[in-house]
């Protein structure tokens, strides 16, 4: 394949279908890096700025309240245009949209670092998760159409790495320049990235045949508005007491109707969003579902993890997600042996495996307490990591390996997208029982602290020391308070390893890829 020569054609000329696009890219693994550094540049943006947010609070003048639109509005823009990326790169041409998302991001990151109020900044924030919910997808298709059947296992398997190391490296990138530079460094860090990569992508990235493909705004309108309503459903509900609040009551019900129409128009509308042969693809539509679970154990595990490590154990911001970044050499190990065994393993037994693995890894932290050290922090993390890699890479290969490539936009954006619903599910469960098991166990705990039990000090006489009186007292009800939080944690550590757990029956819906290779049956469909 190496040594059959490629027309002589600019990546912007006329497209010859007749050639598969693997066979037209020169330079293969000069591409790789850049639509790797574009994916890596995009899911950084999830998690960096969260560490900046005080920050921002401040010199936004802003309320710990309104402060969250910054994350809620990348959010609910990427969830929104997310959908319409087989649309649009089918319209304008997949190059086209891949080089205008990736200059958008650049220039939405710019404007961020700039922003002088909060107003400006939830805008430019808006802008940048539209721009970045085409560059996951997009990348996925890319990186799957760039390699042949056979190399298309290792290709999922390093874009895999990139999406799941880079939500645990944002913490650390951004707490690092927060305190070393300036918070708005965490915009602006996106500038060189996305320059290198945006003119390495112009020179070596091929076009594709545009598709006259016609818009379904009908369902797309109940989709939107279905997943914006849940979405800031999802992230205002802790700040409004959940269903004690009216605005939650009306986002709950526009969800549920919005997106009842939405399917029900999938399967019986004429031209719908996305093509019914698609939706009706098993290991597809099973892979979303697993994506769920991922972003429920990834993400949530990883929204509660810094903020328990830092307040309860008094762990420097550094040294937290020094520890936590532990889980992406379990996720590099287990992604390479993944790649390697494809093929010579039945894929469903890696996927089944990886989640017994990454339950094993929360039944560990559910055995956590306050008088451990950093050990149990990273023997566990290292578990999950290597749990999550195996799942990932095998998962994603018969997501794809039954489905025609024109649908490879479609389906990679339908799956990041139950990835993403499924972290901002996650997040928004697990704190919000966290929340509420503190203040049971706190109630619990208090009932048995006696006099029998503080036998150096008497709880009902301890007004009569004045202040030593009082400080006693704020000190056992703090020690109350750390205790409670423990068990809370640990209570969402014993949820999580249940999802992960009732997910592994599902590995039973999904097909092997046919003999000769994960891919075979996609190098049967040809290209």
């Amino acid at each position: 394949m190496a040594s059959r020569a490629f027309p002589r054609r600019s990546a912007a000329a006329a497209v010859d279908d007749a050639i598969p696009l693997h066979e037209q890219v020169r330079f293969r693994g000069l591409l790789t890096v850049a639509v790797m550094g574009a994916s890596i540049m995009q899911i950084l943006d999830t998690t960096i700025a969260n560490v900046a947010i005080p920050h921002m609070q401040s010199a936004l003048g802003a309320t710990s309240e309104t402060v969250t639109w910054v994350l809620t509005s990348y959010i609910l823009a990427s969830a929104v245009a997310m959908p319409i990326t087989g649309w649009l790169a089918d319209r304008i041409g997949r190059r086209e949209l891949f080089l205008g998302a990736i200059a958008g991001f650049i220039v939405a990151s710019m404007a961020c670092g700039a922003a002088q109020s909060l107003e400006q900044m939830v805008a430019f924030r808006f802008l940048q998760g539209i721009s970045a919910a085409f560059i996951g997808p997009l990348s996925q298709s890319v990186m799957l159409d760039i390699n042949p059947p056979e190399k298309q296992a290792r290709a999922m398997s390093i874009w895999g790495m990139g999406i799941m190391i880079g939500p645990i490296l944002g913490p650390i990138l951004g707490g690092w320049l927060t305190e070393s530079v300036n918070w708005r460094w965490v915009f602006y860090v996106n500038l060189p990235v996305g320059l290198l990569t945006l003119a390495m992508m112009w020179a070596l990235l091929p076009a594709t045949r545009r598709r006259d493909r016609r818009f379904d705004l009908f369902g797309f309108s109940m989709l939107a508005l279905g997943l914006s309503a849940l979405q800031l459903m999802l992230d205002r509900g802790a700040h409004l007491d959940w269903f004690d609040s009216r605005e939650i009551w009306i986002e709950m019900a526009v969800a549920i109707a919005c997106l009842w129409m939405f399917v029900i128009h999938l399967f019986t509308g004429r031209e719908t969003l996305f093509n019914r042969q698609m939706m009706a693809d098993r290991n597809l539509v099973t892979a979303m579902g697993f994506m769920v679970v991922i972003g429920i154990v990834m993400f949530a595990s990883m929204a509660l993890l810094p903020p328990m490590l830092q307040n309860l154990f008094g762990w420097p911001v550094i040294d937290t997600g020094w520890v936590l970044a532990v889980r992406g050499i379990g996720i590099l190990m287990s992604m390479w042996v993944a790649g390697q065994l494809l093929g010579k393993v039945d894929a469903r037994w890696m996927v089944g495996t990886g989640l017994a693995i990454a339950g094993l890894s929360l039944w560990q932290m559910s055995h956590w307490s306050l008088e451990m050290g950093m050990r149990p922090v990273i023997v566990s993390g290292l578990v999950q990591g290597i749990g999550m890699g195996l799942v990932f890479i095998p998962l994603n290969t018969m997501a794809f390996a039954t489905i025609p490539p024109q649908y490879r936009t479609d389906g990679s954006s339908l799956l990041n997208l139950l990835r993403s619903i499924g972290a901002s599910v996650g997040i928004s469960v697990v704190t919000t029982l966290l929340g509420a098991n503190i203040q049971t166990s706190h109630e619990d705990l208090a009932a048995h602290v006696t006099n029998s039990s503080t036998s150096m000090l008497d709880a009902s006489t301890a007004d009569r020391f004045g202040i030593a009186g009082d400080t006693a007292m704020a000190m056992v009800n703090a020690e109350i308070n750390r205790q409670a939080a423990m068990v809370a944690y640990i209570d969402d550590f014993w949820l999580m390893m249940w999802v992960t757990l009732a997910a592994v029956p599902l590995v039973l819906l999904l097909r092997p890829p046919k003999p000769g290779g994960p891919n075979a049956s996609m190098a049967d469909m040809g290209h």
